[in-house]
This record gives structure tokens, sequence and C-alpha cells, in this order.
């Protein structure tokens, strides 16, 4: 960022390069189900993924002061990744992956009603209370939207979906009050190590068939480039933006989502997913920001050094 406040080249690049990255892994994880288990996706994933960033975490002692905080490591992990994968990896083997994507969007939303109960009253400011109305009347559309013009969803993945972003959600305020002092590569790093190794045996009893190559080929994608090396682009983000800003790319996400699924997958554009999408953007962008395009720190979760957003 220039001395104008203004994304440099640098930054404007790494943000759409964030953009693409995270909001790919819904086509991936679509791809992958098809024969791979979601365990199997899970232990593949954060394996491959912990050991490509193990070297930086190493080097920088980052891993080191993670080890001295494990549990809490360990509880983060489950919350933003082993809850989080595996709900994907079984609500999209009978989900569409741009609506995957879009209800997973929601986060803020109920990031913003956990600050709530937290005591956070900024939450029902009234441009914020508006925009948490709003974009739970967007997820009403589009989970019932099929229904009402034909068409049907699963509620039972649609739910899984929501509880992903619930638990999404909640993994920051972990880090916020038990981890703020790690620095975030370290938490990430023996967080996916951990998750992949409790997901090993899992794995293994629930893969019953060889894996296609197509499926083998999104898992690696979306170990690799999706997880790695998305991790590592969002530190360079944040360096480059800071961490107000640097989370932003995330309203782009489902559009990034519902685009390739369409296209890929041809995947329909059905009149709730089309109605509810602007609706749960600008309501999360209200219930977030407060419509404020530099919204205070104290509006966004502070994601330098300790914390970030959901990876999916």
């Amino acid at each position: 960022m220039n001395a104008s406040g203004a994304f440099t080249r640098r930054g404007w690049l790494l943000f759409a390069a964030m953009c693409l990255l995270w909001g790919v892994p819904y086509l991936l994880i679509r791809i992958a189900v098809d024969s791979i288990s979601p365990p199997a996706i899970v232990a593949g994933r954060t394996l491959i993924a912990a050991l490509l960033l193990l070297p930086f975490a190493i080097r920088s002692g980052a891993l080191k002061a993670a080890w001295k905080q494990w549990p809490w490591v360990l509880a983060f992990g489950l919350v933003e990744m082993a809850g989080p994968f595996v709900l994907l990896g079984h609500a999209e083997q009978t989900l569409h992956s741009g609506m995957t994507g879009l209800l997973v969007a929601t986060v803020p939303l109920f990031a913003a009603l956990i600050a709530l109960g937290g005591g956070d009253r900024g939450v029902l400011r009234p441009a914020r209370a508006i925009g948490l109305v709003i974009g739970f009347i967007g997820v009403a559309i589009v989970v019932a939207g099929p229904g009402l013009f034909g068409g049907e969803v699963s509620l039972l993945a649609a739910g899984e979906i929501l509880l992903v972003a619930v638990l999404y959600a909640t993994a920051p305020f972990i880090v916020a009050r038990k981890l703020a002092d790690v620095p975030s590569i370290g938490t990430i790093t023996l967080s996916l190590l951990m998750i992949g190794i409790l997901y090993l045996p899992i794995a293994a009893l629930t893969q019953h068939e060889v894996p296609t190559a197509t499926s083998v080929t999104a898992l690696l994608v979306l170990a690799v480039v999706c997880t790695a090396v998305a991790f590592l682009a969002f530190f360079a983000l944040i360096r480059e933006v800071g961490p107000v800003r640097a989370p932003l790319f995330t309203y782009v996400n489902p559009v990034v989502a519902i685009v390739l699924g369409a296209l890929v997958l041809a995947e329909p554009l059905t009149p709730g997913l089309l109605i509810g999408f602007p609706l749960i953007i600008a309501g999360c962008w209200f219930a977030a920001t407060g419509g404020r395009l530099r919204p205070p720190a104290s509006a966004v979760p502070d994601l330098s050094p300790g914390t970030l957003p959901p990876a999916p």
C-alpha cells in the first residue's frame, strides 16, 4: 500500500490471487468427493499442506512457539479445519459448489452474533443490525429458493454448510483470546499437521474405492495451491495492505465459486441463488463493516499476526 493508502500493483495482484485461491476450493472439493471419502480428503489436504509449510514454520521459529500452546492449537484445528473440511466434503456430495461457497460466505453474520453474545453492542448499530437481517433473509431464499422456484435442495447439506460457517466464525475468537502471541504460520502448520494425523486412520477406514485420477488431481491442487500456497499468499497480502483490508477478498470468493460451478460443472443458476446472492453479500458487508469502505479496526477481525479468515 502506498503513502496515499491506495493498493499497490503487488497488493492488487495478491488480492486477485486470494480471490481465486479461496474461491476455487469448492469446485475442487466437489470433484474430489466423486471417488475420495470426505475424511480422506481432509487427511490428504492437511498433511500435504502441513509438510509444505513446515520448513517456513521451522525456519521462522513459529512452530516452536505454536507447540508451547499445542492444546489451543489443536482446539483451533478442530474448529477451523477438522469439522469444516469434512462437513464441506460430505455436503458437496449432494450440494452444488456455488451454493456451498455462498453459504460459507455467511461467516461474518455468525461472527457478528457471536460478538454480540460476548458483549459487543456495536453489532446493534442500525447499519450492522440491518445487515444481519438482510443477510439471513438471503440465506433463507438460497436454501428455500429451489423449493419455491422448482427443484430440490438437501436441507441436511445446507445445514452442514451453515454449521461450517458457525465454526469458521468461532475459530478466530480462539486465536484472539488464546493464541494471539503465536505467529499465524506456526498455528496453521501445527494445526494442519495435527488434524492430518488425526484423520489418517479415519481415512483408511472410509476409503473403499480406488480414487480416480481426476479426484486425486483435485485433491493435490486443493492441498498444494489452495491451502499451502494460499496461506503464504495471504500472509504476504497482510504485509502489503494491512490486516483491515486483507480479508476483503472473502466477499469475492462466492462469486468465483458460483461462476466456476456454472462454467465447469454446469451447475444451474437458480432464481433462489440469484436473488439470495446479493442479499447475503450485502448483509455480510454491512454486518461486518457498518457499510464503510475502510472500516475501523474494531469492526473486523484483526488478522495480524494470530488470526485468519476461513480457508474453504
